[in-house]
């Protein structure tokens, strides 16, 4: 029996009438033939392409995020000059936007002046020596309470100068929120993020630090790139920064986070880090030089490009992975493959490309979409559009022989269970509901369950033709999922009230 071999009974997982998704194992006791799979995303159209006389091949820290039918992407642009000081002073911020998230255009805004003219999409100008456009990365204020006309903010800044705060009612045209930094002292020199989190009820920043380094305490880098995270309950004050764990997974160093609350899960954290492996170790991709011939040969201009004098540029490969939390200061890495791999196209085999943008957002009643920031510092530099499934980060996967999946002690609201799911023609998905013990419960055990073959994001689950549950909620149950070559995404308890 299914129960005779669970652990001791714990305190039961309260699920209310959230969604779940299979990306840890916080639901999970027991796997049988079964595992947890990571998702793949699928490679889609390019979004924007970096080709304006303001953007520059240093440009990027992107950020996108979905408002009321407007899809809106932010990135900085960088109209360099043949100095590293000028650089730096010609960093901006500019502004596409899209009906879908897949259509984008660059709107003119005509709001400040380049090289003379306003024809251009920059929200924030050149010349500021805080250096914000440097990483500027905007999120939509969902606090309850919070004024029209700061409904937008946003974060940015360096090492130099501090990480500062900005609001917006239209995520357009904006203002400082505070001429007062944070975290002075600490690395800060790629995409910090903030939101506000529904979950813990406060605000969270996730930000660049080193692992043994780049501190006010420590202020050479040492070690890592690593992420460190801070808290406030107003957007004013926050406290200090303290390093992110990641269980019992081999360091490596994480360049960027990415780390945002999922929006139909909120309580789940997702980050998509751009993970880095330094050539300076001596892992170079075979194929990281530049070909000279051949159908993957680069043009004059890429090949002036990459010999641009940057010598960390050419050193190093890197990729994005997926980690999760639920809160707190720890990363879940279940996961330690590549979920986007550079791939084959021998222009995204550059140091520092394959940088994932700050944003998961829908396109579609079945799709979600993240981008990724390809060809840095080329000629062809772009950002392209990714696609998964709804909830489709990563799920329970049972092969052609079958297997199963109980969880652990739960509790639900709600008189029906819809689950996400996908199954091959000879595959399946059954449920049974058992008390917390283990034992089946009649009427909902897996000899009443009607089978499920298929493929859908929202099925409901049914016994012997009725889905209602609402017997057992809030009673303290577990769930045991019967799969054969089939994968299951995440499930959620609805109420028909």
């Amino acid at each position: 029996m299914v129960g005779a071999a669970l652990n001791a009974i714990a305190a039961p997982v309260d699920l209310g009438g959230r969604l779940e998704l299979f990306i840890d194992h916080a639901l999970i006791e027991r796997l049988e033939n079964t595992r947890l799979k990571l998702g793949t995303p699928r490679r889609e159209e390019q979004a924007i392409a970096f080709d304006q006389p303001w953007e520059g091949r240093f440009a990027g820290a992107s950020t996108v995020v979905q408002d009321d039918g407007v899809y809106r992407l932010y990135y900085r642009g960088s109209g360099y000059g043949p100095t590293k000081a000028e650089d730096r002073l010609a960093e901006l911020t500019a502004y596409a936007e899209s009906p879908d998230g897949i259509h984008w255009t660059k709107p003119m805004l005509r709001l400040h002046a380049f090289n003379g003219s306003r024809e251009n999409n920059i929200i924030l100008p050149p010349g500021d020596k805080r250096r914000i456009s440097h990483n500027f990365s905007p999120f939509i204020d969902r606090r309850p309470g919070v004024p029209a006309s700061e409904r937008y903010k946003a974060v940015g800044g360096t090492r130099e100068h501090g990480l500062f705060r900005l609001v917006s009612a239209d995520g357009i045209r904006w203002r400082m929120f505070s001429e007062e930094p944070l975290f002075l002292g600490f690395a800060l020199d790629t995409v910090n993020v903030a939101f506000w989190s529904e979950a813990e009820q406060q605000y969270i920043a996730y930000i660049r630090t080193w692992s043994d380094g780049g501190t006010p305490e420590k202020p050479q880098f040492r070690g890592l790139r690593t992420v460190s995270r801070a808290t406030s309950p107003d957007f004013v004050t926050w406290s200090t920064p303290q390093p992110m764990s990641y269980g019992d997974s081999p360091p490596e160093h994480i360049y960027t986070n990415a780390t945002q609350p999922y929006f139909r899960a909120p309580h789940i954290q997702i980050a998509l880090p751009f993970r880095y492996v330094d050539g300076l170790g001596g892992r170079v991709a075979d194929h990281q030089a530049p070909p000279k011939t051949g159908r993957a040969a680069l043009t004059a201009a890429e090949m002036d490009a990459w010999n641009f004098d940057l010598p960390w540029m050419r050193v190093g490969v890197s990729d994005v992975i997926l980690m999760t939390s639920r809160g707190g200061n720890a990363y879940d890495r279940t996961f330690m493959e590549s979920f986007i791999r550079p791939g084959l196209d021998r222009r995204s085999w550059t140091s520092r490309g394959n940088c994932p943008t700050y944003g998961i957002v829908q396109t579609g009643p079945e799709e979600i979409s993240l981008y990724l920031q390809a060809h840095y510092m080329l000629p062809s530099f772009h950002v392209r559009r990714y696609s998964l499934r709804l909830d489709g980060f990563a799920s329970v996967n049972a092969p052609f022989t079958g297997g199963a999946m109980i969880t652990k002690p739960l509790r639900f609201q709600g008189d029906r269970l819809v689950i996400n799911c996908s199954t091959s023609s000879i595959g399946h998905v059954r449920a049974e509901l058992q008390d917390e013990a283990g034992a089946p419960l009649p009427g909902f055990t897996l000899a009443d369950a009607d089978e499920i073959v298929g493929d859908d994001t929202a099925r409901t689950v049914t016994w012997r033709g009725s889905s209602d549950v609402s017997s057992l909620a809030g009673r303290t149950v577990r769930l045991h999922f019967d799969l054969r070559d089939a994968d299951l995404y995440s499930l959620q308890f609805h109420s028909a009230r």
